[in-house]
């Protein structure tokens, strides 16, 4: 890994993408420790229970602790993440949208960032609602309350073009990235939790061992799952071109068994807190909480239901298997007992979608694995944050971008990470 680093380094673009990308992480980690004027942070945190492992603890771990400092960063990347899933749902119904990704992505792009800026605004003015309630604002004021909505609406955008700006001129999925690196900056806080907790006999050492032997297993998992394919074997037919011959080789599509990656998880934790978060801000909805609070049966039920649905959404949006079908007959490729065109495309559906179950199930359960944990080690999730969900969203993301790195380095006949 040191070599492959190394030879990166070696790369001027590669190395221009890898400081960008690392500066604008910096950026985002100094952002969230930019406080919003006018509300007392401190008080803030202790009315939101961030440490007794609610909804809000989950926020601020993929804020990277910005929602518990209460920083212009509090609202993290999650209304990008909810516009993004709302304009691609929309796709599926409305064919005028379906046919605006494939012609003009940047406008549908514009489309998503409009939406984030609304999501925005409403989670901002509801949490500024709570933070009035609760009395916490130092200067009780108009201005003051248009101020706290403008630097929270703000955050949210400036952080949705620090994604941008990574995923384009950086290595790696930028909104991916900015998640992983808040879930990494918590690591040190979770270790003094810890170390906390066995100093004062609040968790056992063999229940601390048992939990640490889960994640690991449970990272090997992940990393097993994110690798693991299914090859189709493909063969293409000879044909001349003039005096040349070309085709006769045999290739493979490979199909992933996580064909969506981290994604679903993502898109699963973020349409799950959305509503939950309004709850908690909204009296005449907090009934919710009641059936799908966080950590109730109604929660991890509907978790799992979620990530399954948006590992397939995500799958047939990533992958259509009509069109590599028209694409080998074009070429002249063919898998070996099947009729090039259709049969060839129902073929890979069928392959796809049996493929994807057993993928989507095992991202499901090692998500809501921190709820079992702390009932087998009875380590409270307020102690110990690291949990399922992290670790899909560290693992998948670190293998995403070394992927990347690799594909640059072989590209350049480099000795790549993997290798």
């Amino acid at each position: 890994m040191l070599e492959g680093l190394k030879n990166a380094l070696r790369i001027p673009d590669l190395r221009r993408k890898i400081v960008y990308t690392a500066l604008l992480l910096v950026v985002a980690r100094i952002g969230s420790y930019v406080p919003v004027p006018g509300v007392d942070a401190t008080g803030l945190a202790a009315q939101l229970g961030l440490e007794s492992g609610n909804i809000f603890g989950l926020l601020d771990l993929f804020s990277g602790g910005a929602l518990g400092r209460f920083t212009l960063f509090a609202l993290g990347v999650g209304p990008y993440i909810t516009s993004s899933i709302i304009i691609q749902l929309l796709g599926l119904v409305i064919p005028k949208l379906e046919q605006l990704a494939k012609d003009d992505p940047k406008t549908l792009g514009q489309y998503t960032r409009y939406g984030t800026v609304v999501i925005a605004l409403l989670q901002a003015f509801a949490t500024t609602m709570m933070a009035r309630n609760w009395g916490v604002i130092t200067n009780p004021s108009f201005f003051n309350y248009v101020l706290i909505l403008v630097s929270l609406v703000a955050g949210t955008s400036f952080l949705m073009w620090l994604g941008e700006q990574i995923s384009e001129k950086g290595i790696g999925n930028g909104v991916s990235m900015l998640i992983f690196i808040g879930i990494v900056a918590e690591i040190p806080s979770n270790v003094r939790n810890v170390v906390w907790a066995l100093q004062n006999d609040a968790i056992s050492v063999i229940g601390l061992i048992v939990y640490l032997i889960v994640l690991v297993l449970i990272m090997a998992g992940v990393v097993l799952v994110q690798e693991g394919q299914r090859r189709i074997p493909v063969q293409y037919a000879k044909r001349v071109v003039g005096r040349r011959m070309y085709g006769g080789q045999s290739t493979h599509i490979p199909l992933r068994v996580n064909q969506a990656g981290v994604i679903p998880v993502i898109f699963a934790s973020s349409i799950l807190t959305f509503p939950l978060t309004l709850a908690q801000f909204i009296p005449a909805v907090s009934v919710v909480n009641r059936w799908i609070g966080y950590g109730t049966f109604g929660y991890n039920f509907l978790y799992v239901v979620l990530i399954i649905f948006f590992t397939y959404f995500y799958t047939a949006v990533t992958f259509n298997p009509q069109e590599v079908a028209e694409n080998m007959k074009k070429n002249g490729g063919f898998i070996p007992g099947l009729r090039p065109g259709r049969p060839t495309s129902e073929y890979l559906e069928r392959v796809l979608t049996r493929i994807t179950l057993p993928g989507a199930i095992f991202l499901a359960i090692i998500a809501v694995m921190p709820f079992l944990l702390s009932l087998v080690t009875r380590i409270p999730e307020n102690i110990l944050h690291f949990g399922g969900t992290s670790i899909i969203i560290m693992v998948g993301v670190a293998l995403d971008t070394m992927k990347q790195l690799e594909s640059h380095l072989l590209l350049r006949h480099y000795e790549g990470f993997l290798s």
